[in-house]
């Protein structure tokens, strides 16, 4: 079995695309068929259904996935053993909530760049379910979720803090300054929320299902910092971790609610999974992390 057939076969199935692949890898779109071809008629089995000119991993090809993945990490472990440059290289794959990847590509990505230009990185955004599933998978070699408290014997938390977390307003709304506010007194206001089912979205439907509360949301979208903007623009409020909305609070775009019988606990935690192999281009990435992205 070739790698570099299974690293086209990596590349399809990531990218959901032979044409895709072809770009991403330099080939033409002929080869990448070729390949996978070899790669089917090795192991005797389909890995790709093809119906409308659409692909979709078979189960084989979802197993054949996680073992790809693994020979890739080994075949990199190798090759770094034997490296023999002093420069830090590789390429990195990280999975956060949108907020969190905002945040680390405008605060943080070219202090990083700067220090290490040799590693590549990759940012997808993701609920935490998805998250845990692709670190399964080997499919991302960090996450960092906005969650409740996770543990799990097959997870390496890395790093972890808990989070503030506040109702948030525009500096001028009627709320502002008003003391050990109840739920009951904002629950009829409009909100704007991140994405249903998903991280602390879910914790906070939760602690008002407790109640017998819900909040029919206005607008719903993941991207925290239109939320902000939007809300320093009109009488709309919204829950918020204090990262996002810190800067804005202290321009005195925004100011906190003071709810006094909404008590929810979210964390912040930086995990890998225990068997992921620790390339160095991986270790100083996860030491820059743990430097400044968990800094109270």
């Amino acid at each position: 079995m070739e790698l570099r057939n299974l690293i086209t076969f990596i590349n399809v199935a990531e990218l959901g695309s032979f044409t895709k692949a072809a770009k991403q890898l330099d080939y033409s779109q002929s080869t990448i068929s070729f390949q996978i071809k070899q790669l089917e008629e090795e192991l005797g089995c389909l890995l790709f259904e093809r119906i409308n000119h659409t692909i979709t991993l078979t189960e084989r090809g979802r197993e054949l996935v996680s073992y790809a993945h693994q020979v890739r990490t080994l075949t990199d472990a190798f090759k770094e053993n034997f490296e023999e440059e002093k420069e830090y290289s590789g390429h990195i794959h990280i999975v956060t909530p949108d907020s969190v990847c905002d945040e680390m590509i405008s605060k943080s990505y070219m202090d990083f760049h700067r220090q290490f230009p040799l590693i590549s990185i990759k940012f997808t955004t993701a609920d935490t379910s998805v998250m845990f599933d692709m670190l399964d998978h080997n499919e991302a070699d960090v996450i960092i979720t906005l969650d409740s408290h996770a543990y799990h014997k097959d997870y390496v938390i890395a790093k972890e803090q808990p989070l503030s977390m506040h109702f948030v307003a525009n500096a001028k709304s009627k709320f502002a300054g008003a003391k050990k506010l109840s739920i009951h007194d904002i629950i009829n206001e409009p909100f704007i929320l991140t994405e249903y089912g998903q991280g602390y979205r879910r914790i906070f439907d939760k602690e008002l299902a407790k109640k017998s509360l819900e909040i029919s949301p206005i607008l719903e979208i993941g991207r925290t910092d239109m939320i902000t903007s939007l809300i320093a623009q009109s009488d709309m409020l919204s829950f918020l971790p204090d990262f996002v909305t810190c800067d804005m609070i202290k321009s005195g775009n925004l100011c906190y609610l003071d709810i006094c019988d909404m008590n929810i606990d979210i964390w912040k935690q930086l995990i890998h999974h225990k068997n992921k192999w620790m390339s160095k281009s991986l270790k100083v990435f996860l030491d820059f992390i743990k430097e400044t992205e968990f800094i109270n």
